[in-house]
C-alpha cells in the first residue's frame, strides 16, 4: 500500500490534507504504486479543489524527477511552482508529520488481519486528520517553512 498527500495551507484559510491510496493486490500487471501521472493527477485535483495557484514543495522522490512530471509542471507554470527539497531532508517536509501521527495513532498496534482491513484504517485515520485543521497546522512550524502572505502560499 502507498500514501500520496497534499499537505496544504492557505494565509487566511483552514489547513487541508488531500490524499491518495495505491493498493496493490498482487495482480499482474497492475502498477505495484504510483506512477507519474498518479501524482500529476493528485496535483490537478487540489488545484481543482483549492482554486488557487499552488507552491508545491517536493522531496527528491524518483517520480517527482521524470520528464513526464517536469514537462507537466512546465506547461502549468501559471498556477503551479515547484521548489525542490534538497536531497535527504524529511525534516523539511509538513507530510512527514502527518506520517507520524497515523503511525502513532491508528497505526501504532495495529495487526491488520488482511490488506482491506488496513486500506480501511488508513482512510480511516486521514479523514479524521482532514476534519482537524489544528494537526495539519501542526506539521508546518517543526519545518522551519513560514508561509508568506498574499499570493505566496505554501503547499506541500
Amino acid at each position: 500500500m502507498n500514501i500520496a498527500a497534499l499537505v496544504c495551507y492557505k494565509p487566511g484559510e483552514r489547513s487541508r490534507l488531500i490524499y491518495r491510496l495505491h493498493v496493490y493486490r498482487g495482480r499482474k500487471g497492475k502498477p505495484k504504486t504510483f506512477g507519474w501521472m498518479d501524482y500529476r493527477d493528485l496535483i490537478l485535483h487540489a488545484h481543482a479543489q483549492l482554486g488557487a495557484p499552488i507552491v508545491l514543495v517536493w522531496d527528491n522522490l524518483n517520480l517527482h524527477l521524470v520528464p513526464g512530471m517536469k514537462t507537466f509542471a512546465a506547461e502549468h507554470a501559471d498556477w503551479l511552482t515547484i521548489v525542490q527539497l534538497p536531497a535527504y531532508a524529511p525534516d523539511l517536509n509538513p507530510t512527514e508529520g502527518i506520517w507520524s501521527l497515523l503511525k502513532r495513532g491508528a497505526l501504532a498496534n495495529l495487526a491488520a488481519a488482511d490488506l482491506p482491513q488496513l486500506a480501511r484504517v488508513i482512510k480511516r485515520a486521514l479523514k479524521k486528520i482532514q476534519y482537524r485543521p489544528h494537526l495539519i497546522d501542526g506539521c508546518l512550524p517543526p519545518t522551519g517553512l513560514t508561509m508568506r502572505t498574499g499570493d505566496d502560499d505554501i503547499t506541500n
